[in-house]
C-alpha cells in the first residue's frame, strides 16, 4: 500500500473517514473532530505540505 507523502491530503482523507462514520454512526462528538481535521486539511493543502 502507498500512503500519499501530503500531510493535508493524509488529513483530507481521515476527515472524510470520520464524516462516514459520523454520518452512519451519528455521534456528535465526532462532528468536532471532523471539523477540527478539516480546517487543518484545508491550511496544509493551501501551503502544500
Amino acid at each position: 500500500m502507498n500512503f500519499t507523502k501530503s500531510i493535508g491530503m493524509l488529513l483530507l482523507a481521515i476527515y472524510l473517514i470520520l464524516v462516514g462514520i459520523n454520518t452512519l454512526t451519528a455521534i456528535p462528538a465526532l462532528g468536532m473532530v471532523a471539523g477540527i481535521l478539516a480546517l487543518l486539511a484545508g491550511i496544509f493543502i493551501l501551503i502544500g505540505k
